[in-house]
């Protein structure tokens, strides 16, 4: 029976497993390979494929079974990837209801600790696996993804609401194309543990406009991040949520490995003043997550609300 399997957002993240599952299964019958692609980006791919610049590619460029410029057009699917960046999350899953069976498994690669919830809260059928992904890949041109450093990594779990599906074929067919994927029962502790530094880190070189070694290394500024890791940290810890012993520790030493000057995608986002971005995906959840526990987050709050005025004016 075939599998079908689509791919939804051919960003640094889509762009990179997507072109791997597709590499891997161009020759094979019995999997049928999507993407759904916005306008220039779906161009880009219509015309030339869908290229990887890595250290693990030397290959052309793949092309899938098909490509969609909407998720409409699109038929229903075996597993779905979504690829998405988080502020376009409810617009997908809402075009996604007639797209999703009681068979499908839809797969979140996304930042966050909320995304779980957020796709929950639009689909009611299929199983939806809590992830935690790793890879450093960004959009080089239009169906032009470059990826350096180590391999990307997913790490995936179980639906908590829906533990009667099969899903473990979906841990087969990843590592079948070559990625480096892990299974846990429980993934949510990875996935807190990696908020715990993209969102402190991230709202701190936002706010200042500084770079992540200054973060580290700045009294001031290493401060406030710890004051927002330790809100971070009281909400996992009301939520069930086990993350490491020394977590704060472990995040300024993987801060510290990245080059000085490196900036965060957030702060880059708010010094250009883009609108779309992650500070509600960062600053939103942990209040929102605060809000509903009956934990004060004044840091958190606050630094929100400075980086709005920042945003503002």
């Amino acid at each position: 029976m075939t599998k079908k399997i689509a791919i939804i957002g051919l960003g640094g993240v889509g762009g990179y497993f997507g072109f791997k599952i597709t590499q891997k299964t161009r020759d094979t019958k019995d999997v049928k390979i999507s993407f759904v692609a916005r306008e220039k980006t779906f161009e880009a791919v219509r015309d030339h494929g869908l290229t990887l610049l890595s250290p693990e590619n030397s290959g052309a460029a793949v092309r899938p079974d098909s490509l969609f410029s909407i998720i409409p057009e699109m038929e229903p699917q075996d597993l779905i990837l979504i690829c998405v960046k988080a502020f376009d999350l409810e617009q997908v899953c809402e075009a996604l209801k007639t797209k999703v069976e009681p068979d499908t498994v839809v797969l979140p690669l996304m930042n966050g600790v909320d995304i779980y919830d957020r796709v929950r809260n639009q689909l009611e059928t299929g199983a939806v696996l809590p992830s935690c992904v790793y890879v450093a890949s960004h959009i080089k041109e239009k169906g032009v993804i470059e990826h350096q450093g180590k391999p990307g990594r997913i790490i995936l779990g179980k639906d908590p609401r829906e533990h009667r599906q099969d899903t473990d074929w979906v841990v087969d067919f990843l590592a079948d194309c070559g990625i480096d994927v892990a299974f846990k029962a429980d993934v949510f502790p990875d996935i807190w543990t990696k908020f715990y530094f993209i969102a402190s880190f991230g709202l701190i070189s936002s706010r200042y406009d500084q770079p992540m070694g200054a973060v580290c290394e700045e009294p001031a500024l290493r401060e406030r991040a710890m004051a927002i890791m330790k809100e971070i940290g009281q909400i996992a810890a009301n939520r069930g949520i086990a993350l490491p012993q020394n977590i704060t520790g472990l995040t300024f030493q993987k801060a510290a490995a990245f080059p000085y000057h490196t900036p965060t995608s957030l702060q880059l986002d708010i010094r250009s003043k883009k609108a779309s971005n992650e500070l509600d995906l960062f600053a939103g959840a942990i209040v929102r997550y605060g809000g509903e526990l009956g934990i004060p987050v004044p840091e958190t709050e606050k630094i929100y609300r400075e980086i709005q005025e920042i945003m503002n004016n």
